[in-house]
């Protein structure tokens, strides 16, 4: 066991209050795609075309396939362990709540029950008009854009778009936490999506242990984190765990 794991878990054994801040990364390591970086899906799509709220007022249908071809690749996606530890960590008393830049709902899924999601859920529709929710159907999704059952509106998945502003209460709630902790956990985050990537950096001003798992050194690494844990999330985390057991 690596020094740096067990002064990572020495900061969350005396952590008051200890937050997750997660990104794609630890979403790789269950097969779903990340948006940015080499065979990222940006690389294929165009945001602009495919991933904005003026693409998809101005042309529903098409910009509905790109979303369809999407919940293609999530399905049957499942938590990791990294995941998995996480839900652990919340179970034990340690931490206090995910915040999630992810939309696969694979927090939920592995157990993590407060979970801020800053850039929505792509397993939920949200209706344009009175703003109704619904979960997505992916066995049955159809070729066109839906449509409210309440108010026949148009209803897009209830993610956060280019040109779409981050869900009030949720950007207070994760700005919160960063401002509380004590220790906070950055996982599988490349630190290029603002304004997720100022959380690490409220946390640091207010005197927060960094502990970061990342496959690659990041701007965090160099300017905030404590302990950095190299390696894909699921196995880091899950070693983090068992040094965290060790007393």
């Amino acid at each position: 066991m690596t020094s740096v794991i067990v002064q990572a878990a020495a900061a969350l054994r005396n952590a008051k209050c200890a937050v997750a801040v997660t990104g794609a990364g630890i979403s790789a390591e269950s097969g779903i795609p990340t948006f940015r970086g080499e065979g990222g899906i940006w690389e294929k799509y165009s945001p602009d075309e495919f991933a904005s709220i003026a693409a998809y007022l101005r042309d529903p249908n098409k910009v509905w396939q790109f979303w369809r071809e999407l919940a293609g690749l999530v399905k049957g996606c499942r938590p990791n362990a990294g995941h998995v530890a996480l839900a652990d960590l919340e179970r034990m008393g340690v931490l206090r709540g995910v915040i999630t830049q992810n939309v696969d709902n694979l927090h939920q899924a592995a157990g993590s029950t407060r979970v801020i999601e800053y850039h929505g859920n792509a397993r939920r529709l949200v209706c344009l008009g009175c703003h109704k929710r619904k979960n997505i159907d992916t066995n049955n999704m159809g070729d066109r854009a839906p449509r409210c059952p309440i108010c026949a509106d148009l209803m897009k998945p209830d993610v956060v778009m280019f040109g779409e502003d981050i869900p009030r209460h949720a950007m207070f709630e994760a700005h919160a936490l960063a401002e509380k902790c004590d220790v906070m956990i950055v996982v599988g985050t490349s630190a290029q999506v603002y304004p997720a990537a100022e959380l690490p950096f409220i946390a640091k001003s207010n005197g927060a242990f960094i502990i970061e798992s990342n496959t690659e050194r990041t701007e965090f690494s160099e300017v905030v984190t404590d302990a950095y844990l190299e390696g894909p999330a699921g196995e880091t985390l899950p070693q983090l765990l068992r040094a965290l057991a060790q007393r």
